[in-house]
């Protein structure tokens, strides 16, 4: 499924410099809940809205490539119990919005770890998401989920060495190559939500020359809105990627 990109944007954009990826940390969904004297797991629900929020605002000014941080491979030190939601959580999500995601043209696929920590339920319902929207190009929703930046530089190299790769033969090109999805284009910008400036082993390769932006918004009340305001900020910054203005 191919549909066109916008026609017209939010007042204040340039079309011309909108960002063809932008990724996202999805912070603050605890303190959100705590706030409003709520069990963390609430946040985490709440957040949904905000995240088809934002994917319907990236279709909207023509993103093409959305990467949303979901879970990491450090959270699963959380408490058990929350891990327990967040595993039911995702795979509820993935049933009921697939249809709808795919819908609008988007295709889903998830960078991470696939280990014997994730339900075998959680990657089924991965698989039928990515199977059922593999063909559509108007924008690709990554969800790193089980995922490290670490570790995804860690399984790069070591698929490398498994091919037989020589010492001299590995440069960044060829660890490039053996990322989870070496077709993504490198982040243009960054967002983490929740007024924390941290990057916490997202992207770590992929961001060497992307824009961050902090926004002081918790998640599950970060919008459209949020996003254009990002984004506007991307487009009145200045990309050297290491050498001089002309």
């Amino acid at each position: 499924m191919t549909q066109s990109s916008p026609t017209q944007l939010p007042a204040g954009l340039d079309p011309a410099l909108v960002p063809r990826h932008v990724a996202c940390v999805m912070d603050g969904n605890g303190r959100w809940a705590s706030r409003r004297g709520l069990p963390r797991t609430e946040g985490h629900a709440a957040g949904e809205a905000a995240l088809f929020d934002v994917v319907e605002g990236a279709l909207e000014i023509g993103i093409q490539w959305l990467t949303m941080f979901a879970f990491s491979t450090e959270n699963w030190r959380r408490p058990r119990d929350e891990v327990r939601y967040l595993m039911g959580f995702n795979e509820s999500l993935l049933v009921r919005r697939r249809d709808e995601l795919n819908d609008m043209g988007v295709r889903i696929r998830f960078a991470g770890r696939r280990d014997w920590r994730v339900p075998r339920r959680v990657l089924r319902r991965m698989d039928e998401s990515t199977a059922l929207t593999e063909r559509n190009r108007r924008m690709t929703l990554t969800m790193a989920f089980n995922y490290g930046g670490r570790a995804e530089i860690v399984d790069a190299v070591r698929a490398l060495v498994a091919q037989g790769a020589r010492p001299d033969r590995i440069d960044e090109r060829a660890i490039a190559s053996h990322l989870y999805f070496p077709d993504h284009p490198d982040p243009d910008l960054v967002v983490r939500t929740s007024g924390e400036y941290r990057i916490s082993n997202f992207l770590l390769w992929e961001l060497a020359y992307s824009e961050m932006v902090f926004s002081d918004v918790l998640w599950p009340d970060f919008r459209r809105q949020d996003l254009f305001d990002a984004v506007a900020e991307y487009q009145r910054r200045e990309r050297r990627y290491g050498g001089v203005a002309e």
